[in-house]
């Protein structure tokens, strides 16, 4: 199986504390569960001796001095998220999706072809052939400048902020072979 190379995180979101570590280890040191900031990469993560993390806490991971962390233990796949986490993870993505709603924006005026046969867009929840020409089309006469945009000017397009969110889940949980904005 080929080796994916992790994006380095520069800073994760805690989404669970485990204080034992995992239960079915026998190493019970503390561990977190995080999701990096910019490439939303899933880590897991050792606190430094004696720290208490909460679930939602930004902490630095990068590779200078850490003053929480100790290191970064590696990446993890979904499926071995803690159920805090899965459930943190929903809430975490849905607000960083609104909180970074240019970019996002900014992939659906920008996006390409991923083949000849098919098309960046249709891998977009809610997004067949119709909707990606009809949003090729709009883009072309002015790009578009928010997800309220996105719905106003193409007619019958799912909620294009959930499309998203769910399409960041998909790749979270390796549904396709495609990554658009998982690194």
């Amino acid at each position: 199986m080929e080796r994916r190379a992790t994006p380095r995180e520069d800073y994760g979101i805690v989404l669970d504390f485990l204080p034992h570590g995992h239960a079915n280890s026998a190493r019970r040191i503390p561990l977190a569960q995080v999701l990096g900031e910019n490439h939303l990469v899933l880590l897991e993560v050792v606190p430094k001796k004696g720290v208490f993390l909460k679930p939602g806490e930004r902490v630095y991971i990068g590779p200078d001095k850490r003053d929480r962390i100790h290191h970064v233990a590696g990446r993890i796949d979904y499926e071995t998220l803690s159920k805090t986490a899965e459930g943190e993870l929903k809430n975490l993505i849905e607000k960083m999706v609104e909180e970074k709603e240019k970019k996002f924006v900014e992939f659906f005026n920008k996006c390409g072809p991923i083949s000849t046969r098919l098309h960046t867009l249709e891998i977009i929840p809610g997004i067949g052939k119709k909707h990606m020409w009809d949003i090729i089309d709009a883009r072309k006469e002015k790009p578009f400048e928010s997800y309220e945009d996105i719905k106003n000017r193409i007619k019958l397009i799912p909620d294009p902020k959930q499309s998203i969110i769910k399409r960041i889940l998909e790749e979270l949980q390796n549904k396709d072979k495609y990554r658009l904005f998982v690194g």
